[in-house]
């Protein structure tokens, strides 16, 4: 166990009035020393990783599903959910199942979560659900619960908000996203171009889809940022460029985005910008496309299922948002210790059973898909032959 001291680093500069403190922060290296990811772990995380790119890629005909709670308050909770998506995986082999382990969030009052409004900041900023924002409580917590998940063969996918926290948690992510309300940053970009895992962008909250095209082009290509190793001190990050990026379709201000045209005007502004690649599209059935009720999920899933049985490759990713017992709850005045078990805390989810549900119907869907497309491949030789023979 690595101890820290409670020595804080005080400002009183006039020319900086509103900070107050410094708190020392764990090393990510000595956090990465004292909890170890297991060997079936680190199976468990390449594996997805490999499989993930593959579908984007157009390589796998299998339907990436980034499933579960919108936000993470209960690593007990949380393990309870994933023993939930092990005992179903065998049901599932037509999609490769990522769970949602979200680490940072902001919950609002009377909505749900706009990262422009004060509030509950997610399990690493705030593990207690107090406001005392024991943040390196919070790293070990997270990073204790990744190493759990992954170990009982259960990939993870996270949100990734800022450009330090990744070096505490990455190495066991399979999944990343980007959200809508920071497609447009710099950092954000300039950090997924360097991530080891494929990463999805999110329309604009306009529903403007070329914000998260440009996002995807931007990433792709290498860049030189301002960033932090792993030993916790400032360097000059040096990248690549991540070339497993796509979109996700989250639905915007303008109304819901998941039909059939919304997937088809996303796929070719896709290919018109890296016209070497795979159109590859995520469907967020939360958010925007459920019109933040999370009983029109199902109905998003309905509509994805047609695109699927129709024929549609481009459709390679599912987002829902889901846990134990439907709905959402505020903490109570008495705390978090009153919360109803099973029960987000952020966004509204549907209930373990309903998700069951949809991700039967996914499941069969994709494979409808893939045998209409075996079935068109086949026709084409005899077409072929016709021409010629004609």
């Amino acid at each position: 166990m690595v101890v820290f001291s409670s020595v804080h680093a005080h400002s009183d500069s006039p020319l900086n009035p509103v900070f107050y403190q410094y708190d020392p922060l764990v090393q990510p290296a000595l956090l990465r020393h004292e909890i170890v990811s297991s060997p079936e772990s680190q199976k468990t995380i390449a594996s997805a990783r490999f499989a993930g790119a593959r579908i984007l890629a157009g390589q796998d005909d299998r339907l990436l599903v980034v499933v579960g709670p919108c936000s993470i308050h209960s690593t007990e909770q949380a393990l309870q959910y994933a023993r939930l998506l092990k005992e179903k995986l065998p049901s599932w082999g037509n999609l490769l199942i990522v769970m949602r382990a979200y680490l940072f969030m902001a919950l609002t009052v009377g909505t749900q979560k706009p990262r422009t409004t004060v509030g509950w900041k997610g399990l690493i900023n705030d593990p207690d659900i107090d406001g005392s924002f024991k943040i390196n409580k919070g790293l070990r917590l997270a990073r204790q619960l990744l190493c759990d998940l992954t170990h009982l063969g259960i990939p993870v996918g996270s949100e990734l908000l800022d450009t330090i926290s990744p070096q505490y948690i990455a190495d066991l992510i399979s999944w990343g996203a980007i959200g809508a309300r920071t497609t447009e940053s710099q950092l954000h970009r300039e950090l997924a171009s360097g991530v080891s895992f494929p990463i999805g962008f999110k329309n604009g909250t306009d529903g403007s889809v070329t914000v998260a095209v440009d996002a995807m082009r931007s990433s792709s290509n290498p860049h030189a940022f301002m960033g932090v190793t792993e030993q916790g001190l400032a360097a000059i990050v040096k990248t690549r460029g991540n070339q497993d990026v796509h979109v996700i379709l989250r639905g915007g201000t303008k109304g819901p985005n998941y039909a059939a045209e919304h997937v088809k005007a996303a796929s070719s502004a896709i290919l018109k910008a890296r016209p070497s690649h795979h159109p590859s599209v995520m469907i967020d059935c939360s958010h925007g496309n459920s019109q933040k009720n999370h009983n029109n999920q199902p109905k998003v899933v309905d509509d994805i299922c047609e695109q699927l049985r129709a024929g549609d490759k481009s459709i390679t990713g599912v987002m829902i948002e889901s846990h134990i017992n439907a709905g959402r709850q505020d903490v109570p005045p008495e705390g978090p210790g009153a919360l109803k078990h099973g029960i987000s805390i952020t966004d509204a989810c549907v209930d373990w059973n309903v998700t069951v549900e949809m991700l039967d119907r996914l499941n069969e869907a994709v494979k409808a898909r893939r045998d209409v497309l075996i079935e068109a491949s086949l026709k084409k030789p005899a077409a072929f032959h016709n021409a010629l023979s004609s």
